[in-house]
C-alpha cells in the first residue's frame, strides 16, 4: 500500500470514525470519575443506546430524533446507577457490572419485541449525514469519510475542558472527587453534583452508542458494541482523566482500529484474527505502560457520608 493523500486521509478518515463513539463514552466516564463515582457501565449505557438509536431511526427515519432518545436512554440507566451508588451507597464496581448485564440483555430483549424476534434491528435508512462524501466533493476530500458525530464529539471535548477548568462548577466537581468533606464544608451539594456527573456520564455514553449504529454500522446487533466501552476507559485511564486526555487517547485506539481496517484491505498476509486483537492488544499495552503512573481522583470510588472527614 503506497503512502500518499489520499492513503492518509483514509487512514485519518477511519481513525476519526471509530473514535468517535469512545470519545463520546470517554467523556462520560471522565466527568463522573473526576467527581468520584466509579462508573465501568460505561459499555452497558452505550449497548442501549446503540439499541435505542438505530430503533428509533428506523421508526421514525430520523437518525438526529434517535441520537437524542440514545442519549436519554444512557441517562435513564445513569439515573440508576446513580441512585445505587451515590444513595444507596453500594459497591459502584458491582453496580456497573449490573449495568453492563442489563444493558445489553434488555437491548435483545427489545429488540426481539420490535422486530419479530430477531436479535438485531432493520437497517436504518437515513443515517447521520456525513461531512464530505456525502455532499458530492470530488478529490481527496471524499476519503475523509467523516460524520456529524465527529464534529459533535470535538465540540463536547472542548466544552468539557472549558466546564472543568474555566468555570466555578468544574471547580466545584474536582473538589467533589478529591475530597468531598471539604467540599461539603464550603457549601457545596456533594450528592447533587455527584448525581448530575452520573446522569450526564450515561447520557454521553448513549450518544457513544448511537454514533456507532446511526453513523458507522447503519443497525443494532449484539456485537456492536464490543468492548468499546472498556476501551473508553482506559483511555481515560491513558490521559489521566481528563477530557483532552481522554480525546487524544481515543484517536489512539482509532488509529488502531483504522491500522487493522488498512492492512486487512491491503496486500499485506495478515491474519484476521491477529488483526482484530490489535485495538485490544495495544489497549493492554498501554494500560501497562502508563497506568502506574496515572493517579485516580482520592475519593473516586468512595462512597459519601454527609458529615464524616472523607
Amino acid at each position: 500500500m503506497s503512502i500518499n493523500t489520499d492513503t492518509v486521509l483514509l487512514l485519518l478518515g477511519i481513525t476519526l470514525m471509530y473514535s468517535t463513539p469512545m470519545v463520546f463514552a470517554a467523556q462520560g466516564s471522565v466527568i463522573s470519575e473526576v467527581a468520584g463515582v466509579v462508573n465501568i457501565g460505561i459499555e452497558g449505557m452505550m449497548t442501549i443506546g446503540a439499541f435505542t438509536g438505530a430503533a428509533v431511526g428506523y421508526f421514525s427515519g430520523n437518525p438526529w430524533l434517535g441520537f437524542i432518545c440514545a442519549g436519554l436512554a444512557g441517562a435513564v440507566f445513569g439515573l440508576f446507577h446513580a441512585f445505587a451508588s451515590v444513595t444507596c451507597k453500594a459497591d459502584q464496581t458491582v453496580c456497573g457490572i449490573a449495568m453492563n448485564l442489563i444493558g445489553p440483555g434488555l437491548a435483545l430483549f427489545l429488540s426481539r419485541v420490535f422486530f419479530e424476534g430477531a436479535t438485531q434491528t432493520h437497517p436504518v435508512t437515513n443515517k447521520i449525514p456525513k461531512l464530505f462524501g456525502s455532499q458530492g466533493l470530488e478529490g481527496s476530500l471524499n476519503n475523509l469519510n467523516v460524520d456529524m458525530t465527529t464534529v459533535l464529539a470535538l465540540i463536547l471535548t472542548i466544552i468539557m475542558i472549558w466546564i472543568f477548568y474555566g468555570t466555578t462548577w468544574g471547580l466545584h466537581l474536582r473538589a467533589v472527587g478529591e475530597h468531598p468533606a471539604a467540599a461539603d464544608t464550603l457549601g457545596i451539594n456533594v450528592y447533587k453534583v455527584r448525581y448530575i456527573c452520573v446522569i450526564f456520564s450515561g447520557l454521553f455514553a448513549g450518544l457513544g452508542g448511537a454514533a456507532m449504529t446511526l453513523a458507522i454500522v447503519p443497525q443494532f446487533m449484539p456485537t456492536a458494541i464490543s468492548g468499546q466501552g472498556f476501551i473508553a476507559i482506559a483511555a481515560v485511564i491513558f490521559g489521566k482523566w481528563t477530557p483532552h486526555g481522554g480525546y487524544l487517547a481515543c484517536l489512539l485506539f482509532g488509529f488502531a482500529q483504522a491500522l487493522t481496517v488498512a492492512l486487512g484491505g491491503g496486500s499485506f498476509a495478515v491474519p484476521s484474527e491477529i488483526l482484530a486483537m490489535l485495538p485490544y492488544v495495544l489497549t493492554i499495552i498501554i494500560l501497562i505502560l502508563f497506568v502506574g503512573r496515572a493517579s485516580a481522583p482520592k475519593a473516586n470510588g468512595v462512597p459519601y457520608n454527609k458529615g464524616s472527614r472523607v
